[in-house]
């Protein structure tokens, strides 16, 4: 049983939404901060971290552990906001369809 031409006008339509969400995604950076902002990544859509940027007053050479766990913290904003982004991205394409089980991204 083949699927009607307007279904699959409809899927090529959604994944046309797709490609060009991804595409604006990754393009996209976004900044994680912990510290109060004394501490900021920038990253990608793509996951890649191409920025670090810290304030002196976290660079306390008695203190590396602080600046480390500001750090981590940094990068996991930074990670969460790419993946809600990439949530949101995909199912505004998606427009609320459901796809069946194994087809998600």
């Amino acid at each position: 049983m083949g699927m009607n031409p307007k279904m699959l006008q409809q899927l090529q339509q959604m994944q046309n939404k797709m490609l060009k969400a991804q595409e604006e995604l990754q393009n996209s950076t976004y900044e994680g901060t912990s510290g109060g902002g004394a501490v900021r990544v920038t990253m990608t859509g793509k996951f890649e971290v191409t920025a670090v940027k810290l304030d002196q007053e976290v660079v306390d050479p008695e203190d590396v552990s602080m600046l480390e766990d500001l750090i981590l913290t940094a990068l996991q904003d930074a990670f969460n906001q790419v993946t809600d982004a990439s949530a949101k991205s995909m199912s505004a394409a998606m427009g609320g369809m459901k796809l069946p089980p194994g087809f998600g991204f």
